[in-house]
């Protein structure tokens, strides 16, 4: 009789036509290790089934991309060495959603190892990380002490994971929406650097070549992960605990250095990770990329417990191991470099040129698949969509402001906009001494030592924006990254993506998908920035409930090597100028900015439209103007708007500013609107800033005069904003520990 049930295979997740479909592959029924291996390879977490269609409308192309989507990483060229050798970046943007929901700490410090390890795979040494976390706002009365406890897991995860490697956490961003509070996200991503002779690739080549095992040991955590990752959440999750793996950033990092190192002895001919669906996926997906098979015999995989079947050793997602193949004959020199660093490495199996992923036990066949079509080709749907989710009004409500300045003050203690010190001074993000610019710049800034070459690095979210517009608050958000790049001095020249969404099986859901990828396309060609590679973590919802989608964009640029301008003002007495003007009265809609939200309480309307040409010509402007020194400081003007804006300058060294502004623009509009191609900069070359501005056809308004400790902001001679700089800062510097000291001490 059948293992095989109609239960069992709902359990897999497998619809009734993908297990017919299944058969038809195999020419017979599969037995439970096989069901097994097609349940992670074909989930939504593996084979992208319900988004690989419209993905394919993205860029991915330039005269920089060396290795677009397809593999771990991206890779781009970033210029020569001073021999004249071409070095390259390779970067990528996961997530650990539900796992950092269901076990915390675990759960972000092994998002953390999965991505170093995609980028190490290809060769590259890791330079950065950063993170786009998003969570349930943390003083919720229901829910407001399991956000903390989420919150203060989370970031001691990617702390432990990312210091204890040696890789430098040099910025992100940190949200807080109802949403999330089911259903937080964790999206976690790395940057590595190498010479483009030195690019490795997942690839299964040459038929006799001895495939190895390498790494930690197999156990029984993180068994069905990539299934547990591609469903909603339900009031059972907690029981998936073991799902989450366990991670050991120390035995990674001697893994990393004896990868790189056996890589160096050229007997390497290919190499992967074991990442989501760990053994099973990196021996199909090799063998299928090099249009080869594979055979392993599981006795001789190195484990940590006893009575491990099949089905477990092939579905284990246990952290810090890789599977690599090695030119025959030279397998000796791979094994001696792993011995070194005392490591496990066993040669499990061989390459094969029948196409067939063969795994065999002792001897006895235990599964055997076609690679291409386990790996490759998993169902692909075209779901049905109609129009995006959303609930909130078209209608703005009435408001008026009794308080400007106490407002600013409100927006200030926001756990949107608050310090987020107390997060990133738990990450070490000078280790290696290549940040020049590191957490809480406008982007992220490395040096690249052997080539005068900078690198910058901007991860951006508005799930506000995207709910209330898909399409156009994707967007928003690809400029915002771009215009985070220009105020460092860094050009924008490629992406990775994470689509963070509810349930693709809802047409409204779905809807939302389609519109934001379309969106992310259009905007990714305007600024030339191609998508590299990227993840889709889809059913980011818990009891129904859907997460705001939520596309993270990590975009980087590059620029030669020197100090950024930074974002505070500097010096007392510099003028002080709004690049791109006040914005369009008939573009300032209010609905889903951070004063709607933080002191409306309310959301409503449509975001922002981006005319994107005239962004890319600001850019350019601001880019110019910090490449030449002609500004001291930038800062583009996106969350809060231009009074927050003006507030951030000012909390560097305590200089605030002066500003006279004349403007029609009713006065919570004029201070708080978040209309995008802003930029506001202080200079000590004026003339030189209203050239280059005018060379780019760009407003160049020059609206006050930076201040020592005042930040003050006038319209038409009436007084809006009146404050100390150092209270604000007060305000703003404590409000996050404050809320977590207050929920420990509830």
């Amino acid at each position: 009789m059948s293992q095989i049930t109609p239960e069992v295979v709902q359990a897999h997740q497998i619809t009734p036509d993908e297990y017919e479909r299944i058969v038809s592959i195999l020419g017979r029924e599969p037995n439970i290790t096989e069901l097994g291996i097609f349940s992670v390879m074909w989930s939504e977490h593996c084979s992208y089934k319900s988004s690989r269609v419209h993905l394919k409308k993205l860029p991915t192309r330039s005269k920089l991309v060396v290795q677009g989507p397809g593999e771990n990483a991206g890779i781009l060229e970033i210029g020569p060495d001073a021999e004249g050798r071409p070095w390259c970046i390779a970067f990528k943007i996961e997530s650990h959603n539900h796992p950092s929901f269901i076990e915390p700490f675990q759960g972000a410090a092994t998002g953390v190892g999965g991505i170093l390890r995609d980028i190490f795979t290809m060769g590259a040494r890791p330079l950065a990380v950063m993170d786009a976390l998003r969570f349930g706002p943390l003083d919720d009365p229901e829910t407001g002490l399991r956000n903390q406890r989420i919150l203060e897991g989370v970031v001691g995860g990617i702390a432990h994971y990312g210091n204890c490697f040696g890789v430098p956490t040099v910025g992100g961003e940190t949200t807080f929406e109802p949403s999330y509070a089911g259903n937080p996200l964790v999206n976690v991503f790395a940057l590595g650097v190498f010479r483009k002779d030195q690019i490795f690739y997942g690839k299964a080549h040459g038929v006799g070549n001895p495939v190895i095992y390498v790494g930690s040991k197999t156990g029984r955590d993180g068994i069905h992960g990539a299934t547990m990752a591609s469903g909603e959440f339900t009031e059972e999750s907690k029981q998936k605990r073991p799902n989450v793996q366990v991670g050991d950033p120390f035995m990674e990092k001697l893994l990393l250095e004896a990868c790189l190192e056996a890589m160096h002895t050229g007997a390497i001919a290919g190499i992967q990770d074991m990442g989501a669906a760990g053994l099973t996926c990196s021996t199909c997906e090799m063998s299928s990329r090099a249009g080869t098979g594979i055979e392993i015999d599981l006795q001789h995989v190195p484990q940590r417990e006893t009575g491990m079947t099949p089905y477990e050793i092939m579905l284990s997602e246990s952290q810090e191991r890789m599977l690599l193949v090695a030119h025959k004959g030279r397998e000796h020199e791979v094994l001696e470099v792993f011995k070194k660093w005392g490591l496990d490495a066993k040669i499990i199996g061989t390459v094969t040129g029948d196409g067939m992923m063969r795994v065999k036990d002792h001897g006895k066949v235990v599964a055997e698949i076609p690679s291409r079509p386990l790996a490759d080709e998993a169902p692909l749907y075209r779901r049905p969509y109609t129009k995006p989710l959303r609930t909130a009004p078209m209608e703005a409500p009435a408001f008026a402001s009794s308080d400007l300045t106490g407002d600013l003050f409100t927006l200030a203690s926001s756990e949107d906009l608050c310090s987020k010190e107390w997060i990133w001074r738990q990450y070490d993000y000078m280790v290696r001494t290549n940040t020049l610019e590191g957490p809480g710049g406008d982007a992220a800034v490395i040096r690249v030592k052997e080539t005068g070459t900078s690198v910058a690095m901007s991860l951006d979210g508005n799930g506000r924006y995207c709910y209330l517009d898909p399409r156009e608050g994707t967007k928003l958000l690809v400029a915002e990254c771009c215009r985070n790049l220009a105020c460092v001095g860094a050009e924008p020249v490629g992406a990775t993506n994470n689509l963070n969404f509810g349930n693709p099986e809802r047409p409204e859901i779905m809807a939302q998908i389609v519109e934001a990828i379309e969106g992310m396309a259009e905007a990714c060609a305007v600024f030339e920035t191609p998508i590299t590679g990227g993840n889709v973590s889809l059913y980011n919802e818990t009891l129904g409930e859907a997460v705001f989608p939520s596309p993270v964009m990590g975009i980087v640029g590059l620029m030669k090597t020197g100090a950024p301008a930074g974002i505070a003002f500097k010096e007392a007495g510099e003028d002080v100028f709004l690049i791109g003007g006040i914005g369009d009265a008939d573009n300032v809609r209010m609905g889903g900015t951070q004063y709607a939200k933080q002191v409306l309480k309310r959301i409503w309307g449509l975001p922002p439209k981006l005319d994107m040409e005239f962004e890319k010509r600001v850019q350019q402007a601001v880019r110019a103007m910090v490449s030449s020194r002609a500004v001291t400081s930038a800062h583009d003007l996106s969350d809060g708007g231009l009074a927050w804006a003006l507030a951030e300058c000012s909390f560097g060294k305590e200089i605030g500013a002066e500003v006279e502004l004349h403007s029609t623009l009713p006065p919570e509009l004029l201070l708080y609107h978040e209309g995008p191609s802003r930029v506001i900069a202080a200079s000590d070359q004026p003339e030189q800033v209203i050239a280059l501005a005018t060379q780019y056809g760009v407003p160049a308004l020059r609206i006050g005069r930076t201040r020592e400790g005042h930040l003050s902001i006038r319209n038409q001679g009436q007084t809006l904003i009146e404050t100390s700089v150092a209270a604000l800062k007060q305000q703003w510097a404590t409000a996050l520990e404050g809320k977590l000291h207050a929920g420990l001490h509830a």
